[in-house]
């Protein structure tokens, strides 16, 4: 199989090419190509084609996004331009050479309302710009509707790589003695290596004739307050978590109270089993450590 991995830069393409790279097994069966905006802009249709013609591409799976959630507010084509019609260029490409499809969404495409975790048949209300060119996207390749092509949603992605709430966190706790960190907005974090695993583990077995959606994230609930806390207790900091509400943090968009999504078609479908949160943070946290 030839495999495309758009967004090889970003915190869940760096981890697919960190597990692929150092699997001779997959390598040796497989041909992978990980690519970035410098060597394949998924804005430019015709660029996009000519690379998966050239190289015979059997499957996509796009990690690329704008994922600049108050940055969108104001940057609204250029998000637009990123999570929806790119989407949708690379869904027409995927239907017109029988491209095997995986695109990676997010908790965003729904407004936080809830008080149970969502399912994927739940009625979307994104909130903001971003979340509404992600939801845009998905509607594409529902749209377009490639055989054998699934969106992922997931939420709270942190990894050893590029910039996320862990590493901030972190940074953040060598620097003062106390945080302020919002208490009221609920959810589950995903390691993205957990999230990458899961693709490469069901990528060859994606058999639909209808676009699918299914959740993923890590098992458990909590807030980012709890989040911080767990990381400061693991990393053995000293820096005191203080909890906020989300009003007393001001952002340009707005971020939704309830995030947490139900796994059970993912887990059912696919059989898998999900790792704890506290398991993806630990081993995220040994990661950083060897990489000092």
């Amino acid at each position: 199989m030839n495999i495309l991995v758009t967004g090889s830069s970003g915190q869940l393409g760096s981890e697919i090419k960190d597990i692929v790279l150092s699997d001779g097994n997959l390598l040796m069966k497989h041909n992978f190509y990980f690519t970035k905006k410098d060597m394949l802009d998924i804005t430019d249709k015709d660029d996009v084609e000519e690379f998966c013609i050239k190289n015979k591409i059997t499957h996509i799976v796009n990690c690329a996004a704008y994922t600049a959630v108050d940055k969108a507010e104001d940057e609204k084509d250029l998000a637009d331009s990123i999570n929806h019609l790119s989407v949708e260029n690379l869904a027409k490409i995927s239907k017109k050479y029988n491209i095997s499809f995986i695109h990676i969404s997010t908790d965003y495409v729904f407004d936080g309302k809830s008080y149970l975790p969502y399912k994927e048949c739940i009625k979307t209300n994104p909130n903001g710009i971003y979340g509404q060119t992600k939801l845009d996207g998905e509607k594409a390749i529902q749209r377009i509707n490639p055989k054998n092509s699934i969106i992922i949603r997931t939420s709270w992605v942190y990894s050893s790589f590029g910039n996320n709430f862990v590493k901030t966190m972190l940074r953040l706790a060598k620097e003062k003695d106390s945080l302020n960190v919002i208490y009221d907005q609920v959810g589950t974090p995903t390691y993205a290596r957990d999230l990458a695993k899961t693709i490469l583990n069901i990528i060859f077995k994606i058999e639909n004739d209808n676009v699918e959606i299914y959740h993923y994230s890590n098992e458990g609930v909590l807030s980012w307050y709890d989040f911080a806390k767990e990381i400061m207790k693991m990393a053995k900091l000293s820096c005191k978590i203080e909890p906020i509400e989300t009003t007393d943090y001001i952002t340009k968009a707005k971020r939704p109270y309830y995030s947490v999504l139900n796994k059970s078609k993912i887990k059912k479908e696919f059989n898998l089993v999900v790792p704890y949160w506290k398991d993806g943070l630990k081993e995220c946290l040994e990661v950083l450590n060897e990489k000092r």
